[in-house]
């Protein structure tokens, strides 16, 4: 071998040896439970008897059971209402942000706290704020004048717009800073530009500023979407996946048959679905990127 070789063999080793930790930890506590979970999806275990070959059989039950697509829809409703709410609250507090406003750093500390506080304690604030008989949001509302204000995570029809709303507060700060990040690095240049030309306000936000903030409006719209589908926390806090099966969500779903109903086999079988949907709709977003692109 000669020196040279020597040389680059030295380097690499000293390169794997760095990633070395963080790629055992992956295998341990990642890719083998998934391939574990997979396998799980085709047998019936309950933990305490031995596993048994089923097939298809939980992906069968799965499909037939009504909470099974209940929690899709209300995966998909935390979805849909979730992120382009975030997105369009945190791109707002960035470009208010960007514009030099007096104590700006403060603001920016304000909007990020949430997102570093504990969820639990967010979950359970949020509710109190919210309380159908003595929460401020309710005792405001009557005091402007209505009546019966909503009962909001005590109703069914109130309980998901109220998970979605603790969610934009909380996650709309840390994706403000990703946003602040990719303004200030804009040529300021192409602003002055557009302003000689006699460019409005609305025409350099719409053909400068959105075209260069494409990169990071991706990157925040395939973490709140992988972020949506794996909302667990916020509804187990708040609602308990109610009332009844309100915000009962795919995950909520796969915990409870897991460990409530000892369920492995069709938990497992929930998750391979999730895991497909989620692949399916990243994929679909990095197709839209490349058109979103060619359109801008």
């Amino acid at each position: 071998m000669t020196a040279a070789a020597r040389k680059s063999l030295k380097s690499n080793a000293i390169a794997y040896s760095f990633i070395l930790p963080n790629l055992l930890g992956f295998a341990a506590f990642t890719l083998l439970p998934m391939f574990f979970a997979l396998g799980l999806s085709f047998m019936a275990w309950d933990g305490a008897n031995p596993i048994k070959f089923v097939g298809l059989r939980n992906f069968g039950e799965m499909f037939r059971d009504d909470t099974f697509w209940i929690s899709t829809f209300n995966t998909l409703y935390y979805v849909v209402g979730t992120v382009p709410t975030t997105m369009i609250c945190s791109l707002l507090l960035a470009v208010l942000l960007n514009r030099g406003l007096p104590g700006r750093n403060v603001f920016r500390a304000v909007y990020f706290f949430p997102y570093v506080a504990s969820l639990v304690a967010v979950a359970v604030v949020w509710n109190m704020m919210f309380h159908p008989s003595m929460g401020p949001v309710n005792n405001v509302l009557r005091s402007l004048g209505v009546e019966s204000p909503p009962a909001w995570s005590a109703s069914t029809k109130w309980a998901m717009p109220t998970i979605i709303g603790a969610s934009v507060w909380r996650n709309a700060g840390y994706y403000m800073v990703i946003y602040l990040a990719a303004l200030q690095g804009i040529p300021r240049e192409l602003y002055e530009a557009a302003r000689m030309d006699g460019a409005s306000a609305f025409q350099i936000f719409r053909k400068i500023t959105i075209p260069l903030l494409t990169p990071a409006t991706f990157f925040v719209s395939i973490m709140l979407t992988i972020q949506g589908f794996k909302v667990f926390d916020l509804v187990y806090v708040m609602t308990g996946g109610g009332p009844g099966r309100a915000t009962n969500v795919l995950v909520f779903t796969i915990w409870d048959r897991a460990f409530i109903y000892s369920q492995f086999g069709f938990s497992s079988a929930v998750a391979m679905v999730l895991l497909a949907i989620v692949l399916c709709i990243t994929f679909a977003q990095f197709r839209m990127e490349k058109k979103w692109v060619s359109y801008l």
